[in-house]
């Protein structure tokens, strides 16, 4: 949280690059030309998306504030109107921007460690084409793992309230030292049975492997 206006700034060698937004060829699939994706006769050149679109962008702005940037559609790229056009834009890094603006690549073999809840992966994110932003529209960021591994909650509880004294829940859920605990003490004299439904019914008891519940 930003307490003042922040200018954004950026180091001298990557000035140059700041100030003029070109097409970032990661961020399109490499079997499609930029004709090929950019090329519309019946679209105004100034809704074109964002990578199809060459604009003068300053680094000299408040993060956040509204600006006018000067775009140019990108040669070769078939549209209606003006080439050369005004849009406007927010100012900011690409990797600012909320999470709903841009897509991350998921990673299904992430593993938690520790604290399960903190568990992250580096993902590889690519801003939406109709979002103008300064910096590389494909950047790196640390995501939250969200994989499962097919353990479903409702099985959980239901296996915890019937067969919890024999440690089926513990079973299922991958812990196999606590479901021998469980059997062969019945579930903790009822105890333990009884605090493991309380345990699953809110949440607090995951799968073993640090994974989410279906």
């Amino acid at each position: 949280c930003i307490g003042s206006p922040t200018v954004v700034t950026v180091d001298v060698a990557t000035v140059s690059s700041q100030f003029t937004s070109q097409t970032d060829t990661s961020a399109i699939n490499t079997t499609q030309s930029i004709e090929d994706l950019c090329s519309n006769p019946s679209l105004q050149c100034s809704q074109l998306p964002a990578t199809c679109l060459q604009c003068n962008m300053s680094s000299n702005c408040f993060y956040g504030e509204d600006m006018d940037v000067n775009c140019t559609s990108l040669l070769d790229v078939s549209c209606k109107g003006d080439n050369n056009f005004v849009r406007s834009m927010k100012c900011a890094y690409c990797y600012q921007f909320p999470t709903s603006n841009y897509t991350c690549s998921s990673n299904f073999s992430c593993r938690a460690v520790g604290n399960k809840s903190r568990s992250t992966y580096i993902s590889t994110c690519t801003i939406d084409n109709n979002i103008l932003c300064l910096g590389s529209r494909v950047f790196q960021k640390n995501v939250k793992c969200n994989w499962t591994s097919g353990y479903r909650w409702s099985t959980a509880i239901i296996l915890s309230v019937t067969l919890g004294g024999f440690g089926a829940d513990r079973f299922y859920l991958g812990f196999w030292r606590e479901g021998l605990g469980k059997l062969f003490s019945l579930g903790g004299l009822g105890v333990w049975t009884l605090v493991d439904v309380v345990l699953i019914a809110i949440g607090y008891l995951k799968p073993e492997d640090g994974s989410l519940y279906l």
